[in-house]
């Protein structure tokens, strides 16, 4: 018997070491990381800001575009927008900001219904920022990465290797475009910029952006629907009470579609190739978390290529995807940029990275086969730009449209993607029904509890059993103790005589262990959880309960630092899984049981950080849980040892009597 809770205390002791080694590497490291990362970006701004201020002029770069250093500085990117007069304003359905003249470039872009805080009067997210634009460290309690210059460029390239004697003067980022109108770039009216180099080239620039293809109902008006127009840049939880119940996903309204052409009126052919680029200056932050990737991105050819911006570091090579289809670019948590040639259209993609003005620059770009312009000839190439939140629905939409190669793989769904997908959409489609996501969580826990019912049923049927039958276990323990063959072999008669088999209940647990850190990757990475309220105090699902036990859950006027920050939701779910396990009984040896009665205390603070939405799921399914134990123990006739075991742990203890 000995030997026995010997194993059961050692099996005790390598499950709570294994429970702290995940939530070290899962949570507590990347938590690390994520510090220091940010006071290396500290030091990095000041040091980029200093540098920047001494340069006197733009020095090209190989790779990264020349003109990028040497910018003027501004106070704020609001400030960078203005201090460029040249622009042509974007008000589309879903996007907002401007088009800057100077270089042609796609540089302002903001989200329409994505603000940066719960605050409805709190700036659009943003996604382009100009050159001038202040390098900063990211807010992550936000989940906003792109605090520095990020802009696409498209233009052409002389040919490599070009034998010519006169230098093509081609656009670049100084080249000042002349638009045909002044009209806002829209659904309805598209952007035409043009540029007459002096060489008998006269380069045209058109760009479009699609229309929201919303599902009736949706956050933004469809065919035959109109929505307010003060209502338009509400996020959805801002929106009134009866329209929320009907919001259905918006879809689209997030490409550009940018056609450059060339017509050669001189006398001599020209050979140039087609180029497109993203840069983004400074290194954004990231979560610092293995469970989601933040970086740059592709597909080439059917192959997902995922990098970290440490991969592009300037000492860093890294070889080009010559002669692949697919699309590149950078996605952060919730908000992807990337370029998006035609399907068949066959380039050279290339991620580099280079030190500009003191600070580290990231350049995604496609370089397109050199063609042969002939004189009184034109060429023209086409390229679409994926600017956006990283909706499910839009993403999916834009793969059947546009026939992309997997472009809803800017989602990372992760390795049990097989769970995480069918997850979301059920969680999605009791959203749409009952108009609430953290009544769809429960919802979904409630199908979840009944699809693994039978094989729930009899697992703490099982269990009952073996818990009924405790007292002859106890018997053969005392009749063999020091024979453990002997012991087993009756063990084993045991079990077979009353059909118990006595690993069935640690089943279910492991059978929830992925559908666990599948809802979990559902509520971190999904951006239709981000901001999603609940009731109460819960205004964002996808972030940690904002309370905290240590001030009284706001009782106590004082702010905790981030490691005490256990929220009310967070204690609930300890409480219920501290009766969950007293339903059973105490275990015989003294530092086992202390061990069982400390694991919720620290499955409390593991889960603090975690999703208010994760935790809500785990106290309404570990609440389901006591009710289905407590029933089936019940009707097999087993004592319910919970009110028993809370006496016995918090009882007075009758003194001895004095001898």
């Amino acid at each position: 018997m000995k030997n026995v809770d010997t194993k059961n205390v050692v099996l005790a002791v390598v499950l709570t070491l294994l429970v702290v080694v995940v939530w070290e590497y899962f949570i507590g490291q990347p938590m690390q990381r994520r510090q220091q990362e940010e006071a290396r970006l500290q030091q990095q701004v000041q040091q980029a800001q200093q540098a920047q201020q001494q340069q006197p002029a733009a020095t090209p770069t190989p790779g990264v575009p020349g003109g990028v250093g040497g910018q003027k500085q501004f106070a704020s990117r609001e400030e960078a927008v203005a201090g460029s007069t040249q622009r042509v304003k974007i008000d589309a359905q879903r996007l907002i900001g401007s088009i800057n003249l100077v270089g042609g470039l796609i540089d302002d872009v903001a989200l329409r219904g994505y603000r940066e805080t719960l605050d409805p009067a709190s700036p659009n997210v943003d996604l382009f920022s100009p050159r001038g634009t202040p390098v900063k460290p990211a807010d992550h309690k936000t989940n906003l990465e792109n605090r520095g210059p990020y802009f696409a460029g498209f233009g052409w390239n002389e040919k490599p290797g070009s034998t010519s004697q006169t230098k093509l003067n081609l656009p670049n980022l100084n080249t000042v475009w002349t638009a045909k109108s002044q009209a806002p770039l829209s659904t309805a009216t598209p952007v035409q910029l043009e540029w007459d180099n002096g060489q008998g080239l006269i380069f045209h620039r058109t760009i479009s952006i699609d229309e929201d293809r919303s599902q009736s109902g949706s956050l933004f008006p469809s065919a035959g629907e109109t929505l307010p127009a003060d209502k338009l840049d509400l996020p959805r939880q801002n929106l009134p009470k009866d329209q929320q119940a009907n919001v259905a996903k918006p879809i689209g309204g997030f490409m550009f579609t940018v056609k450059d052409s060339v017509e050669n009126k001189g006398t001599a052919p020209i050979e140039i190739a087609p180029q497109a680029y993203i840069l983004r200056v400074g290194t954004p932050g990231t979560q610092g978390t293995y469970v989601l990737h933040e970086g740059p991105i592709g597909r080439f050819s059917g192959s997902q290529k995922e990098l970290s911006y440490k991969d592009l570091a300037p000492d860093a090579k890294q070889e080009p995807f010559a002669d692949v289809t697919g699309w590149l670019g950078f996605t952060d948590k919730y908000w992807a940029n990337a370029l998006i040639p035609d399907p068949s259209a066959h380039f050279t993609a290339r991620f580099v990275g280079q030190d500009v003005g003191g600070t580290p620059a990231y350049l995604a770009q496609i370089d397109r086969p050199t063609v042969t312009i002939a004189p009184g000839a034109s060429a023209e190439v086409s390229t679409n730009l994926f600017s956006g939140a990283k909706e499910v629905a839009t993403l999916s939409y834009y793969d059947e449209k546009l026939k992309t190669d997997n472009i809803a793989y800017l989602i990372d769904w992760g390795y049990l993607w097989f769970i995480t997908k069918p997850l979301f959409r059920l969680i999605e489609i009791l959203f749409h029904l009952i108009g609430n996501f953290g009544l769809a969580i429960l919802g979904t826990t409630v199908i979840l509890k009944a699809f693994f019912f039978p094989l729930a049923n009899r697992s703490y049927e099982s269990m009952s059993r073996m818990k009924k039958f405790q007292p002859e276990m106890q018997k053969i323990k005392d009749e063999f103790p020091d024979d453990r063959m002997k012991q087993q072999q009756a063990m084993m008669a045991l079990y077979k005589e009353h059909k118990i088999n006595p690993l069935s209940g640690c089943l279910p647990m492991l059978l929830q262990i992925p559908v666990f850190f599948a809802l979990y990757k559902v509520l971190f990475v999904t951006i239709e959880m981000r901001q999603a309220p609940f009731y109460g105090w819960i205004h964002d699902l996808s972030a940690p309960d904002p309370t905290t036990l240590f001030n009284l859950f706001g009782l106590i006027p004082w702010t905790p630092p981030s490691v005490l920050m256990v929220g009310f939701w967070v204690v609930v779910m300890g409480i219920t899984m501290f009766i969950q396990m007293q339903l059973n009984p105490a275990p015989p040896d003294p530092t086992q049981a202390a061990m069982f009665r400390w694991m919720p205390l620290i499955f409390t603070y593991m889960l603090a950080a975690f999703p208010a939405g994760l935790v809500i799921y785990y106290c309404w399914n570990n609440t389901l849980s006591i009710l289905q134990q407590a029933f089936i123990m019940k009707k097999n006739g087993v004592k319910i040892e919970l009110w028993d075991n809370l006496r016995a742990m918090f009882g007075r203890k009758p003194s001895s009597a004095a001898s």
